[in-house]
């Protein structure tokens, strides 16, 4: 009986082994690079990605699993901030390992939730299921040395042009902060549309920095303009009103 327990330990120690070592090579897609496309079951039907979302920002999130208490405090935020990001046109869609089943009783439950004092609205965006993995594996979501079959809390935030322009993981234990990914979109779109960046700690309606002089000179050219939108903080470094 020993015997038969001991081998069974290393049995289950070898496959999670090979396991973590399949996973282990898994890369996260980069900033600049497109984003992999997929087809799969969600809480809306089958979801084409990119396809589906064609001109239109995107929002990946994935999740480690359903009916916990992290996750569920992030979607009720999600569903919050839905018609935000509809003006923003942008998508949302989130990514579990779960099934399609637990995955439609799962937005049942939150959608009758009460949280933060605020009135749960009904979800509009999908809940993929990839319960075979294919997905969490092209964007590495699976981080093996945190578990083998549930995803990292990932976001990717996707142009209309279908690259990656920004990416965030948190452990299982951190939930995200949707204000601070939404201020990032925000700050996506408007480099996109201005050619111009974000200080840090930039919010909505702040000043924008532009691209630097190359040099004093060009900097001096900068002032002889006298453009009452733009402000001088070091010749290097100036903040323009938008």
């Amino acid at each position: 009986m020993k015997k038969i327990l001991i081998l069974s330990l290393i049995f289950i120690s070898l496959v999670k082994y090979s396991f973590a070592q399949e996973n282990k090579d898994i890369r996260i897609p980069l900033i600049g690079e497109s984003a992999p496309a997929f087809v799969a079951n969600s809480t809306i039907g089958t979801v084409k990605f990119p396809e589906d979302y064609f001109g239109k920002w995107k929002i990946l999130f994935s999740h480690p699993a359903d009916f916990t208490p992290v996750c569920t405090s992030e979607i009720l935020e999600l569903s919050a901030l839905q018609k935000d990001f509809k003006d923003l046109n942008t998508a949302i869609i989130i990514i579990s390992t779960d099934g399609i089943n637990s995955h439609i009783e799962w937005v049942k439950s939150i959608e009758n939730l009460a949280y933060n004092e605020k009135k749960t609205e009904k979800i509009q965006f999908p809940l993929v299921s990839d319960a075979n993995l294919e997905i969490s594996k092209k964007f590495g979501m699976l981080h093996p040395y945190s578990s083998s079959t549930k995803d990292v809390r990932g976001v990717f935030i996707v142009d209309p042009n279908n690259k990656i322009q920004a990416t965030f993981f948190y452990p299982m234990t951190v939930g995200r902060n949707m204000d601070e990914i939404k201020r990032t979109l925000i700050a996506l779109q408007t480099h996109d549309k201005n050619s111009v960046m974000t200080p840090a700690n930039w919010t909505p309606g702040d000043e924008v920095l532009i691209p630097s002089p190359a040099t004093i000179a060009e900097s001096e050219k900068l002032k002889e303009k006298k453009d009452p939108n733009l402000r001088e903080v070091a010749w290097y470094m100036w903040l323009k009103k938008i």
